[in-house]
């Protein structure tokens, strides 16, 4: 076991940032940590890697604890955070050497990194001049110089264009297959499902849940959505007793819908009977599999982008 977790508390004040909290990671296994902000997700990271101690509970890396062994897991944990500030002046190719000589490592490295994080066409390019996207690869490009076997990284897509986030992600894709372990936070359902092999989702300082994608919508997320925007007056009851339906909520004042059924397949033709049968006007339809947000929104009573 690469890390453990056992029964962590954090307090600020008067805030539960964390609540007996128990997480194991495996080695070369890449953990999402999803939820809201204020989760508490941050804040659990920042105890593994060492910025903040528990107030009570334990946290061991290889068997190893910050209080005693802090010199040797410095060596072997990679951290690149949500916004890092450098040297607007230097180059991206100074920029790691600079952080490459505090590992004793040369410039071969310095260029090994440079083609990983693909930004070799600005290597003599000064931060400053850096997208937001290339900052955050240059960031991840820091992490990874000492070859670290843990690689944690906190919200690293915040703020970015949905272009700069997917080439983040491939990256990091390309990067997991090394075997190095791997630490996400994130509030991004597609972020966590698209690198992730474990998904725990995070609430109010609280593990509510965690497994593989679809081991969550399988524990959790039983049945397939059907929603819909309704003009008129809808059969609430003749639309729960259609074949399938596990449950039918419809909301008068705006019309929306949603049936949770057994298979889309099954209970989409006697729906769209139904509707017809009745004439209404549907305004909108939408078919699909339950979601992560939404699986989150049936245990906190809130999205993960709140």
């Amino acid at each position: 076991m690469v890390i453990e977790v056992h029964n962590v508390c954090k307090s600020f004040k008067d805030v539960n940032a964390v609540r007996n909290v128990n997480l194991r990671v495996e080695s070369g296994e890449a953990v999402a940590l999803l939820g809201p902000n204020g989760a508490g997700k941050t804040t659990l990271v920042e105890m593994i890697e060492g910025v903040q101690l528990p107030d009570s509970g334990t946290i061991q890396i290889f068997e190893k604890t910050w209080a005693k062994d802090e010199h040797f897991l410095r060596q072997e944990i990679g951290l690149a955070l949500q916004e890092t500030r450098f040297q607007e002046r230097l180059t991206v190719e100074e920029t790691l050497d600079l952080f490459a000589s505090f590992y004793h490592l040369g410039k071969k490295r310095t260029s090994e990194v440079i083609d990983i994080i693909q930004l070799e066409s600005k290597r003599s390019t000064w931060v400053v001049q850096l997208s937001g996207g290339q900052r955050q690869r240059l960031a991840l490009g820091i992490a990874i110089l000492p070859s670290p076997r843990i690689l944690i990284l906190d919200e690293p897509t915040t703020g970015l264009d949905p272009n700069a986030r997917r080439d983040l992600w491939e990256i990091l894709e390309d990067f997991k297959a090394t075997g190095t372990t791997m630490i996400l936070t994130t509030h991004y359902m597609e972020e966590a499902e698209f690198l992730c092999d474990r998904i725990v989702m995070m609430d109010q300082g609280k593990i509510l849940a965690e497994g593989s994608l679809n081991q969550l919508l399988d524990k959790f997320g039983e049945g397939d959505l059907i929603e819909y925007v309704i003009e008129g007056s809808f059969p609430t009851q003749e639309a729960k007793a259609l074949s399938g339906v596990l449950t039918c909520r419809w909301n008068e004042d705006t019309g929306y819908g949603r049936l949770i059924v057994n298979s889309i397949s099954e209970t989409l033709p006697d729906f769209l009977d139904l509707i017809k049968i009745t004439a209404v006007s549907l305004t909108s339809l939408e078919c699909r599999r339950r979601t992560l947000d939404d699986l989150f929104l049936a245990m906190s009573g809130r999205h993960l982008d709140e």
